[in-house]
């Protein structure tokens, strides 16, 4: 079969060396019974290998073009499903047979990996764990510490859902075309999050959002209109602190002081 042509408008960027895809097929671990989808799996080079493991396999592809072109491609194989679909606004959850069953993995485009991953943490209790490809720049944000120069909003709502751990990079020339930047391979597992921990999550989102908006500024000026300067001392937090110091410990006791002014 012919070779897709990339198109830039959807960040695609093929897989084409063999023992990089045989490194992410292990560091994956796929067994006979999980639920595994794989986001964008593009000419199914992982898909490939993947199926050769699982019984199902459940794979989300915004191109037409691509989608139509998988399963032929593969050789028609029974355990395919196919979702023409944009995985920004799809429902993972509507895969899952109960809380934290699905496997999700793939070679996240560079342009939407972000929000990718916040629509992936709003479905995170259907998640058992993810394996991505991801820019570098990104997986550092995910792993930043706290006074990092990576360390911001991403960093910190990643740490509230996930336990993560930077499993290896991938150098640009294994791709077609190559990009310009180098990719890392990271494996995310969702805490599963208490009864209260759930309930606090909309405000921590909503504390995390504002600090960061404006990250330059102190937590005095960036809360304005949220919390004032004696509700930031009340939950142990310097006013004049900067977002970037914090740690998620820091950002929850705000989100606990944001939750009990706004979310009673």
């Amino acid at each position: 079969m012919s070779t897709h042509r990339p198109r830039k408008r959807f960040g695609q960027h093929f897989l084409r060396d063999p023992a990089v895809i045989d490194r992410i097929v292990s560091a994956i671990g796929p067994r006979r019974g999980d639920c595994l989808v794989e986001i964008g799996p593009g000419e199914g080079v992982l898909s490939r290998p993947l199926l050769e493991s699982v019984s199902r396999l459940d794979v989300i592809e915004l191109d037409r073009d691509l989608a139509a072109a998988l399963p032929r491609r593969l050789g028609e194989p029974p355990g395919l499903t196919v979702h023409q679909a944009d995985a920004l606004r799809f429902d993972f959850a509507s895969l899952a047979p109960s809380p934290g069953a699905l496997r999700v993995v793939g070679n996240l485009p560079y342009n939407v990996s972000t929000p990718l991953l916040f629509h992936l943490f709003d479905q995170a209790e259907w998640i058992k764990d993810m394996v991505f490809m991801l820019q570098k720049e990104v997986v550092s944000r995910l792993v930043a510490e706290p006074g990092s120069r990576q360390y911001g909003r991403l960093s910190v709502m990643a740490r509230f859902h996930c336990r993560m751990e930077w499993l290896f990079d991938v150098p640009p020339q294994a791709f077609d075309p190559p990009p310009r930047v180098d990719s890392s391979i990271i494996r995310m597992v969702p805490e599963r999050l208490d009864d209260a921990a759930r309930i606090l999550r909309p405000a921590l989102a909503e504390v995390v959002r504002a600090a960061f908006n404006q990250k330059r500024k102190t937590l005095r000026n960036s809360l304005k209109g949220k919390l004032d300067q004696e509700a930031i001392e009340g939950a142990g937090v310097s006013p004049s602190a900067r977002p970037e110091t914090l740690s998620l410990s820091r950002f929850l006791s705000l989100a606990q002081a944001y939750h009990s002014i706004s979310f009673q």
